[in-house]
């Protein structure tokens, strides 16, 4: 079973999509950067990300130690079916941004609703795109671009922020929360997990996943073939501090 592959200067990987799965879930990968960070902007270009597939939870994102105290950042989230992306935010006691508290498993999100492709199959139907990360004492920012419609310089050697609009997710600290105090030391992560706290408890109000199986777990043991979209592919990832 090969998960992994290096082609054409992209990087692919994906999940176990062949065998009726058994014990707790079904193989995956999740790959963990060595390095650790605190502030810095993150571009990643990205040709395809898990479908949206239910039983699937597949996100880009980033986390510090001792969770939730030195925070979370998720860039790139979703379960099940779910068509636009969730970018949230999750600290310790203590930290508001968007307008609602950030603690803890619930944390603090913004999902936009329309406009261009930015999940799962709608953003591999248009070739993928762009996500970029911004953080800063005083704010974390996240821009996505649609395949084609990225500023001239995102994947050059000196991205601007300045010269791509506004943020698609802007989470604006200040006396509501200490961006330094809840998010430091950073490893980057990518992830398909199945079911979960997540996937696995919204599975009952999903009309289209419910009436699968009975459960998110079953329908990931035996139903191997569903998940051959559930891969990763990545043009390049770059950090800039």
């Amino acid at each position: 079973m090969d998960l992994f592959n290096v082609s054409n200067g992209q990087v692919t990987w994906g999940v176990d999509h062949t065998n009726i799965a058994s014990g707790r879930g079904r193989t995956s990968m999740r790959l963990t950067s060595k390095a650790q960070y605190t502030h810095g902007l993150v571009v990643l270009d990205l040709s395809h990300m898990p479908s949206s597939i239910c039983g699937t939870w597949p996100a880009f994102w980033m986390v510090g130690p001792n969770w939730p105290h030195s925070g979370e950042i998720d860039i790139l989230e979703g379960v099940n079916t779910q068509s636009q992306n969730q970018m949230t935010m999750h600290t310790g006691d203590g930290c508001s941004l968007a307008g609602s508290s950030c603690l803890g498993s619930l944390g603090c999100h913004i999902k936009p609703e329309g406009g261009a492709a930015n999940y799962g199959t709608g953003l591999n139907d248009a070739n993928g795109g762009v996500y970029a990360m911004q953080w800063t004492s005083g704010w974390i920012n996240i821009w996505f671009f649609p395949r084609g419609r990225e500023p001239g310089d995102i994947l050059g050697p000196h991205p601007n922020t300045g010269n791509w609009g506004h943020p698609t997710a802007s989470f604006v600290g200040g006396d509501n929360c200490n961006i330094d105090q809840h998010f430091k030391d950073h490893h980057i992560v990518f992830d398909t997990t199945f079911c979960g706290d997540w996937a696995g408890n919204v599975w009952g109000q999903d009309s289209t996943c419910s009436a699968l199986a009975g459960s998110c777990q079953d329908y990931v043991h035996n139903n191997p073939g569903a998940f051959r979209d559930s891969y990763w592919t990545v043009n390049s990832l770059k950090v800039y501090q």
